[in-house]
């Protein structure tokens, strides 16, 4: 039977600097750079709030705390704009150690380039002078530890179902150059109550790391440490063995390694796992040999998280994931994503991340459909596949839709991308939505959107004022709320406005290897509805960070 276990984090701060590690310098300042370098301008300025902006213009704090994470606690908060719950993780800026400040910094900035349908999304960062506040979707259906331990052991099915989620998370991790360092149930949520869909949690563990480099700072928690991190000397291959105690439990339901401190220590080095033969013998030979092949001491013998998707036991159950989650209107949206204005689409984008994950949840698994080498992104040979080989669609429109939705010109789509895609067409638009993507162009909360507005989105010159003149009917030289709602309900601009807006953008991005998006204007947006009385919602328990 599964115990719940004395949580010991390990943490060595008198190891040597890792080689190769990559310095955080710069303060936040750097961290926006770096973070705008991962996954573009937009994604972060949008995201990213400082003074005279305020965590209490667009939130309430609750008194509820919901939990904490290593670094700092968790609070409930309310969005002004939807009602929707978030939670909320603060940090004080002043007063703390150098070390204490490059770990926030390091948690910020990882965060910041999270975008995966299983890593918990961040959805703003509010930045004062006292603290940071970083404000992150509510995860209602608690932790995989809770789950396991009312279950005492899940069945085979399901256990292969969590592992095949949370390996879909670190996979991506790993391809992004980021390491978790601290894998367990507790750090694995489900995103609300008796659902089973999973999303990986805390970074304030997690390093960004240079392949061909060893880390050397010892630090997750003990029953699920690597034997190489003891030995502080130690790569990503860590976080899948890390994976396999936590696939051990859920398959067996005890830990694999008990006792005392320096029991545990010797037996994880020894990879001396505890085998009972009654609890094994229900499981089936892949099962087994799949737990056996993390569970490696040698890191270099052990499986990859790619490898690990390979696998039989984790291969069977990707392949009966339903291959129907595309359909043509998902292909049409991609496609005329690629033939509105780069303003437009800029604007789309904003509002990709204020879907709540209901909205979210509505498209998700036609994004993972087309990632079928299973790194969190959409390759171009990927995105031709579908919209070229099921659905016909010429191959100039398909590289034309395609290099629209590469926001950062890496020769991918990201899932926030395919989200902008999707808004309108196959998510419905509201005034809750509205007014929270306005909220996020209008950075100093004047009630308009201006042209400094735009230039600290955007880092334009000048010539923004050409943009505001797109949606600035009564030509003030400013956006108000009610000329933002009938800019996005009417996209039929004329064509010089779209030009503007096009050329203005894409000075911003580097043009190599993009194909200009067509002057054309043939999406048709929703128009707003009233918006619906609200339901009076049952308090729910979430868990975070």
């Amino acid at each position: 039977m599964f115990q719940p276990y004395k949580d010991r984090r390990v943490k060595s701060d008198h190891a040597p600097a890792p080689m190769g590690a990559i310095q955080h310098k710069g303060g936040l300042d750097g961290v926006i750079l770096r973070a705008e370098d991962r996954v573009g301008r937009i994604n972060v300025t949008g995201r990213y709030h400082k003074h005279p902006r305020l965590l209490a213009h667009d939130y309430t704090l609750l008194s509820k705390v919901l939990g904490s994470g290593y670094n700092g606690q968790v609070h409930m908060a309310e969005s002004n704009a939807n009602k929707e719950k978030y939670a909320v993780k603060g940090f004080k800026l002043h007063g703390v150690t150098r070390e204490k400040k490059e770990e926030l910094e390091s948690e910020a900035e990882i965060f910041l380039a999270m975008d995966h349908p299983h890593v918990a999304r961040l959805v703003d960062v509010y930045e004062s002078q006292e603290t940071l506040d970083l404000v992150m979707e509510c995860m209602t259906g608690g932790e995989l530890f809770t789950r396991v331990s009312e279950k005492k052991r899940f069945s085979e099915k399901d256990a292969a179902d969590a592992s095949w989620q949370m390996l879909l998370a670190v996979n991506y991790i790993h391809s992004q150059g980021i390491v978790h360092r601290d894998i367990k149930l507790e750090n694995f949520l489900y995103d609300k109550p008796n659902g089973n869909y999973l999303k990986l949690i805390d970074f304030g563990f997690s390093k960004i790391w240079a392949p061909n480099t060893k880390m050397a700072l010892s630090c997750g928690t003990l029953a699920y440490v690597a034997p190489e991190v003891l030995d502080m000397n130690y790569t990503s291959q860590c976080d899948l063995w890390s994976l396999g105690v936590t696939v051990f439990i859920l398959l067996f339901g005890y830990m694999p390694f008990g006792g005392p401190e320096q029991k545990q220590v010797s037996a994880i080095k020894d990879g001396k796992y505890v085998v009972k033969k009654e609890i094994w013998s229900r499981a089936s030979a892949d099962a087994k040999d799949f737990v056996k092949s993390l569970l490696v001491v040698n890191p270099d013998v052990r499986l990859t998280a790619e490898a690990a998707l390979k696998h039989p036991w984790i291969a069977s159950r990707d392949q009966a994931m339903n291959p129907d989650h595309i359909s043509q209107d998902t292909a049409n949206s991609l496609v005329e994503f690629g033939k509105v204005s780069a303003f437009r689409r800029v604007c789309m984008s904003m509002m990709s991340w204020s879907l709540t994950n209901d909205e979210r949840m509505q498209v998700r698994e036609a994004f993972m459909e087309m990632d079928t080498d299973r790194k969190g992104v959409i390759t171009l040979a990927e995105f031709k596949k579908v919209v070229e080989d099921k659905f016909h669609i010429s191959d100039d429109e398909a590289l034309q839709a395609f290099h629209a939705l590469d926001t950062n010109n890496t020769d991918e789509v990201h899932y926030t991308d395919f989200l902008a895609a999707m808004v309108s067409s196959r998510i419905q638009l509201h005034d809750n939505l509205l007014k929270a993507t306005f909220q996020r162009f209008d950075k100093d909360n004047s009630g308009f959107i201006t042209a400094d507005n735009l230039r600290e989105i955007l880092g334009q010159g000048e010539d923004v004022d050409k943009l505001i003149a797109e949606a600035d009917s009564s030509h003030d030289g400013k956006i108000s709320y009610e000329e933002w709602i009938n800019y996005i309900k009417n996209p039929s601009a004329q064509d010089h406005h779209q030009e503007i807006a096009s050329t203005v953008i894409d000075k911003a991005q580097p043009t190599d290897n993009k194909l200009k998006a067509k002057n054309e204007n043939t999406s048709k947006a929703k128009g707003t509805e009233e918006p619906p009385k609200e339901k009076e919602k049952k308090p729910a328990c979430c868990h975070v960070l």
